[in-house]
């Protein structure tokens, strides 16, 4: 990838090299042919322009040296008197002639009364000027600087070695600009290269520096959130590992001591002996089940089935059905439903009540005595809002995230004890965003914790219709 940037960068700058070589030398011969020729300095192309057109308006050469030379200087002709008019161009020591058709002389840049008349020789010098296709003069240009194509092809030579030298010169120093910004610009994509090697070793805890706001600042951002995720996923898995051999060890050992107590004979085998075997069966049947409906969320094969459900009825018979457990301990459970006789949407009914049934519990588990546990049901446009809240001792600010974790609970020993096994908020949650739903967790203002079950009113799935996850 770097010998790759350098051989690009060097690319660019040779072709910039030898396109203002080539440019610059074209351009140069260009301008010395139009400056030096025909006829030492001035461009004699628009003097022999303007005396054509001079001619072709006055039928003949009277007058001319207006046009040569502004009047006054006539007087001081000597070297250098062309200099005004159009032949300011010209350089010291350089004199126009101008003759008629015949070769007589009408204009001398050297002599303030031209005589005589131009040789064969110099007639073969000089320039035809023509109009109308007709030869009406003869422009000869002498003196000043001698400039052949030889000088012309010696000049380009020079200035174009010069060129070249400048731009080897430029060569080099983009080359070297060329290292250094490939040697920069690759310095991150190493570092990236070298954490994601380490990444796919195993070592989780890479991370890498993300340096300006550019692309592979994104990118190297994007990298360490990819590593943070797989590192929590790595912990969690470990975790998980932990938490499930732990949540078996306890209710198989208590099995395993019963059964050796009674196959040894310390107790002896009755219905009242064997019920905290079945106890710890069940507890066991519970967890299975609750791990076997996690994974099937997690892999996308639990199946809902929708149908219009009356959800007031629902919570109200579920409400009804925790009564026997909250009375004994004299907690108030009240289910309000402001406005709202029958509330019909399209659910899986087993489901949400398993949702509500595991925010009922988890509510009487840490509602105190003489406590009290409300549930409310309201609609929003396009939304039914279910809270359960309670007025326990809340949620400790520092779990408020980890409530919905697998495994994870408030107070372990507590919840243990209860019969807990830390997946039914897990469960609770997964459920909820497999109908579109959601469910969240908060401390209520007025003291306790509150959790919200969100569902849409609104589904196109048919009565009979399933949908796997």
């Amino acid at each position: 990838m770097r010998l790759r940037l350098i051989l690009s960068f060097a690319l660019v700058a040779l072709t910039a090299v030898v396109s203002v070589v080539i440019l610059a030398r074209q351009g140069a011969a260009s301008e010395v042919r139009a400056f030096m020729f025909p006829g030492g300095m001035v461009d004699m192309q628009d003097l022999v322009s303007a005396l054509q057109d001079y001619y072709r308006q006055n039928g003949s050469w009277q007058g001319v040296e207006s046009l040569l030379e502004p009047p006054g200087r006539r007087a001081q002709r000597g070297y250098g008197a062309g200099m005004g008019g159009m032949g300011h161009g010209m350089m010291m020591d350089q004199s126009l002639r101008l003759a008629d058709a015949e070769g007589r002389l009408v204009y001398d840049s050297q002599q303030v009364s031209p005589v005589g008349s131009l040789s064969r020789a110099e007639i073969s010098a000089a320039i035809p000027l023509k109009v109308g296709g007709r030869t009406v003069g003869y422009l000869l240009a002498t003196g000043g600087m001698a400039f052949t194509q030889a000088d012309e092809a010696f000049l380009l030579g020079r200035l174009t070695r010069a060129a070249l030298t400048a731009g080897l010169i430029a060569g080099g120093l983009s080359l070297l600009l060329a290292l250094l910004l490939a040697y920069s610009l690759m310095r991150p994509v190493r570092e990236l290269t070298r954490a994601a090697r380490r990444l796919g070793e195993g070592d989780l805890s890479q991370r890498v520096q993300a340096r300006g706001n550019d692309e592979l600042a994104d990118l190297a951002q994007a990298f360490n959130r990819m590593a943070a995720s797989l590192q929590q996923a790595e912990s969690s898995r470990r975790a998980l590992t932990a938490d499930i051999a732990h949540e078996l060890r306890t209710p198989l050992a208590v099995q395993r001591a019963h059964l050796e107590a009674l196959q040894d004979g310390i107790y002896p085998l009755s219905a009242e002996n064997l019920q905290p075997v079945l106890e710890q069966n069940l507890a066991l049947t519970r967890l299975v089940e609750d791990l076997r409906t996690l994974a099937m969320a997690d892999s996308g094969q639990l199946k809902l089935e929708f149908s219009p459900t009356d959800l007031i009825a629902l919570i109200s018979r579920l409400v009804e059905q925790f009564h026997p457990q909250a009375d004994p301990r004299r907690i108030t459970l009240r289910f309000e439903h402001p406005g709202l006789e029958t509330l019909r949407i399209q659910v899986d009914a087993l489901r949400i009540e398993q949702i509500l049934t595991n925010l009922l519990s988890n509510a009487l588990r840490y509602t105190p005595e003489e406590g009290e546990i409300s549930v409310r049901a309201q609609t929003l446009p396009g939304r039914a809002i279910v809270s359960v809240r309670d007025t326990g001792p809340g949620i400790p600010p520092e779990a408020l995230d980890r409530v919905f974790e697998r495994f994870y609970r408030v107070d372990r020993a507590r919840s243990r004890a209860e019969g807990g096994s830390g997946l039914g908020l897990a469960i609770a949650r997964q459920l909820a965003e497999a109908h579109d739903g959601t469910l969240e967790a908060r401390n209520h203002p007025q003291g306790g914790a509150e959790f919200i079950l969100t569902l849409p009113t609104e589904k196109s799935n048919n009565n009979s219709r399933g949908r796997a996850l």
